[in-house]
């Protein structure tokens, strides 16, 4: 690790909850940091957040459940290669549950709720590009897309999303950066005015039109995402050693 790169310690809580260490290595395996084929050895992981085994091996089995890493007898976790294919296969599982989830939210979520998060996402039509875009962008389509899900009525299905939400964020977030890098923003106010579409019908009580809205939403997605996610970007952080070392604790 880098002298000028915080420690494991300072970055993360002891108390780091599952979710945020899923997220985290997914972020790193979609940055190649985490290179396909790779073996993550748990003791490594650790050291490298700053926390025990116990979490880092239920994030490992979080990450097999949703494909990311396989789980070999006696081997451990390996990564898996990421493909286009695999982004799309991803976001027609999302399509399918996020446009019965809309459908289903229909109303059920508050009007006020409803106008703050339109004010909200027209604001992202106007703003100005730059660092602080992407975080509002990011933070306005988490704060719909859990609103959908949290109001659906149904847990199982809230639950599914949930699951699989950590993967589609990651695919998101790192397909954010890239854009940052790039400086082309221009998926964000697309993005913006799919969100205002989604808002509008559920603000008419449409369910058919907002679950037609939530499909074009995820569609588009999909062709932005697999663009950019598949494969490692050049250059990144160099990756964690995984090969074992004399007097490695177990």
């Amino acid at each position: 690790m880098s002298a000028t790169q915080p420690s494991p310690a300072a970055r993360w809580d002891h108390g780091l909850r599952r979710e945020a260490l899923v997220g985290s290595i997914l972020t790193e395996v979609f940055q190649g940091e985490l290179r396909a084929g790779q073996h993550l050895v748990a003791q490594d992981l650790a050291d490298r957040y700053g926390v025990s085994q116990t979490p880092i091996r239920e994030a490992l089995i979080t990450l097999a459940g949703i494909g990311v890493v396989d789980l070999l007898p006696n081997r451990g976790a390996v990564v898996r290669t990421v493909t286009a294919r695999d982004v799309r296969e991803v976001c027609q599982v999302r399509r399918v549950l996020e446009c019965e989830a809309t459908r289903a939210a229909c109303g059920r979520i508050d009007p006020g709720e409803l106008a703050a998060l339109t004010a909200d996402v027209t604001a992202l039509t106007a703003a100005e590009p730059g660092p602080e875009y992407v975080r509002r962008a990011r933070e306005t389509d988490s704060r719909l897309h859990d609103r959908i899900a949290a109001s659906c009525g149904n847990d199982l299905l809230a639950r599914e999303i949930g699951r699989l939400k950590l993967l589609f964020r990651a695919y998101r977030d790192v397909s954010w950066e890239r854009v940052e890098a790039r400086n082309d923003y221009r998926r964000i106010p697309a993005e913006a005015r799919e969100h205002l579409a989604v808002l509008a019908a559920l603000a008419a009580g449409d369910a058919k039109a907002a679950a037609r809205a939530m499909a074009r939403h995820i569609r588009a997605g999909e062709k932005y995402w697999s663009r950019l996610v598949a494969g490692p970007p050049a250059g990144g952080r160099k990756p964690i050693d995984t090969q074992p070392r004399k007097g490695r604790r177990k």
